[in-house]
């Protein structure tokens, strides 16, 4: 809104000019997201504890150390989007449509994540809505913006793969396409959701991938760095960086409550929520693989419940103690803070492999 309203008058008053800038815009909307987080964190958790008297259900064959956690509320996520939604509004470009696709995505994942909580809530269960239900709601969101944000992209490359490593190599999928970016942004959602355990353990990868992408988004959306890097050029994917900018500041602002011993939990409504607008932004910067490596920790949390889950139907016998796998490392002994502290650990090496498939071309 800032850069719609003040920048048409940047050549009569200089100072304006500074909104022309997007690392000017990315910053403040880092600053606000963070201040936002500040300020209406309290509220929501004193408003989210005055309806949620019992918290969060706790998985009766999770870890023994989770029962001392009854009473903490959900829906945390509440904060992040309303933090990220008002500092992008303020900060980015209202006419660049990758903007709004990203955030529609990132509200309607949020909504079928609160619908989740919802449910747990009310039925004092952690069984939330149907998958199926769940499933067939994400599959609506990703199809109508995907078919929105594909008449943006250059046709050369809209319905193409980029492949990391290989300078201008991509793969057209065609109408295959479609079904990849499902596989992409659902993909991405749920295994956000499946990491989201402990007490910071999603908040801080989810900071760190945002900030992997806040670059690319930028490096993509100008044509220098672009053509520099051998890097496919999206006009207009540089908007993109205030969005990850401002789920940054949002993400350090929900970490001061959800530091162990966590004030409030994310939920279903925060973790969908972050990793659909991560799926769908590594979509529009065609860096969907990429994505496979700085969310590499998301990507090893949704594998292990894969093979735990397929191996005890085929065999009967369980490859880990419990999946997730942050839940192994539990049963085995292991304190909470050194699970979240090493995965963190992990989060960070993955985004700098990820990010040195942009020069390693």
């Amino acid at each position: 809104m800032f850069y719609n309203l003040l920048v048409p008058f940047a050549e009569d008053i200089q100072i304006l000019n500074l909104f022309r800038y997007l690392t000017f815009r990315t910053g403040g909307a880092i600053i606000t997201a963070l201040f936002l987080s500040f300020v209406i964190g309290p509220k929501i958790i004193a408003w989210l504890k005055s309806k949620q008297k019992e918290g969060q259900p706790i998985r009766q064959d999770g870890p023994e150390s989770h029962f001392k956690k009854a009473g903490t509320p959900t829906m945390g996520g509440l904060m992040i989007l309303i933090s990220v939604s008002l500092s992008t509004i303020l900060w980015a470009d209202l006419s660049n449509s990758f903007v709004w696709y990203a955030l529609a995505v990132m509200i309607g994942f949020g909504l079928i994540g609160f619908a989740d909580d919802y449910a747990k809530l009310t039925r004092r269960s952690t069984d939330g809505v149907s998958a199926k239900i769940r499933l067939i709601a994400q599959i609506i969101i990703v199809a109508v913006v995907t078919i929105g944000i594909n008449q943006e992209l250059p046709s050369d490359i809209n319905t193409h793969v980029a492949i990391p490593f290989f300078k201008d190599f991509f793969i057209n999928l065609g109408w295959f396409f479609g079904v990849w970016v499902l596989l992409v942004v659902i993909g991405s959602a749920n295994a956000v959701n499946l990491t989201d355990g402990l007490d910071g353990l999603a908040i801080v990868p989810i900071a760190i991938a945002c900030a992997c992408f806040g670059l690319i988004s930028y490096l993509v959306g100008n044509v220098v760095f672009s053509e520099y890097l051998k890097i496919p050029y999206v006009a207009g994917t540089g908007e993109l960086a205030i969005v990850c900018g401002a789920v940054v500041g949002a993400a350090m602002g929900f970490l001061w409550f959800n530091a162990p011993p966590a004030q409030v939990f994310m939920g279903d409504t925060g973790s969908l929520a972050m990793g659909g607008l991560l799926g769908i932004i590594a979509m529009i910067t065609k860096h969907e693989l990429v994505l496979a490596i700085i969310g590499g920790l998301f990507v090893l949390e949704a594998v292990s419940v894969i093979i735990q889950v397929t191996s005890y139907k085929f065999t009967g016998k369980r490859v880990f103690r419990m999946a997730p796998i942050h839940h192994h490392f539990e049963k085995k002994g292991w304190s909470e803070p050194t699970i979240v502290i090493r995965f963190w650990i992990i989060a960070m090496i993955l985004a700098l492999i990820g990010l040195a498939t942009l020069k390693l071309r």
